[in-house]
């Protein structure tokens, strides 16, 4: 089974990784990187996966979407991911 990790600026401005499931999104696993900038390394991005139980999906490969937020001007980046979770006892 996949699901889709996500890449966003959290409501301050610090990049955060979250894995959509079939939970409630307060229970989604999310990994803060705590900083504006720069935007998180694939390395880092794989590593935050691993700490939350993921790992890419086949063939992954991360898209990157440009979100209007209205009148005020300011633009939102989300990357989105396919992974899959780790299986129990696989290297992390």
């Amino acid at each position: 089974m996949t699901h889709s990790a996500r890449l966003t600026n959290s409501p301050f401005g610090e990049w955060e990784l979250y894995v959509v499931n079939d939970g409630l999104c307060q229970s989604w696993p999310t990994y803060k990187f705590h900083r504006i900038q720069p935007i998180p390394t694939l390395d880092e991005r794989a590593a935050a996966m691993a700490r939350l139980g993921y790992g890419a999906a086949d063939e992954a490969r991360w898209e990157w979407l440009e979100m209007d937020n209205g009148d005020t001007g300011d633009v939102t980046l989300l990357a989105a991911f396919d992974v899959r979770p780790i299986a129990q006892g696989q290297e992390r």
